[in-house]
């Protein structure tokens, strides 16, 4: 299992693009939307390769995803938006959020969460490899 270091801050599957002689790599606007990254800021990025040999395979396997409702698949986000989940937060990240890890080692972040905390969470956005979630119902030890 990776290691998934406190200092994460994002992540996200984008295609690298050749634009002017440059390498480019285009970061969902969602990524700001969560505070994981600003405009003018610079950031230390990792790459990781894909098991897909071209670029058009990807587009091809996104606009089919997109276009219809696929049955679910290992290599699929094992949570879905709008499910509700018992989690344990493990640790914290660089904004504080709590960082909970459910099957596969998928990250969960869930604001307002403390290391050892145990709370019901909502699913509220679903990316490829992290969530989003909101406490619904605190750890009901910490009562």
């Amino acid at each position: 299992m990776i290691e998934i270091p406190d200092s994460l801050r994002s992540v996200f599957s984008a295609q690298l693009e050749k634009r002017d002689g440059s390498y480019v790599v285009d970061v969902p606007a969602s990524e700001t939307e969560h505070d994981a990254l600003a405009a003018g800021e610079t950031y230390r990025i990792a790459t990781l390769a894909s098991d897909s040999s071209t670029g058009q395979k990807i587009q091809q396997e996104q606009h089919q995803s997109a276009a219809q409702e696929t049955t679910p698949t290992s290599d699929d986000p094992p949570v879905n938006k709008g499910e509700v989940r018992d989690v344990t937060i493990e640790t914290t990240g660089d904004q504080g959020d709590g960082i909970a890890k459910v099957e596969r080692g998928y990250v969960v972040i869930v604001p307002g969460g403390q290391p050892g905390d145990e709370p019901t969470v909502e699913i509220e956005q679903v990316q490829e490899n992290v969530a989003f979630a909101s406490i619904v119902e605190q750890d009901s030890r910490a009562l």
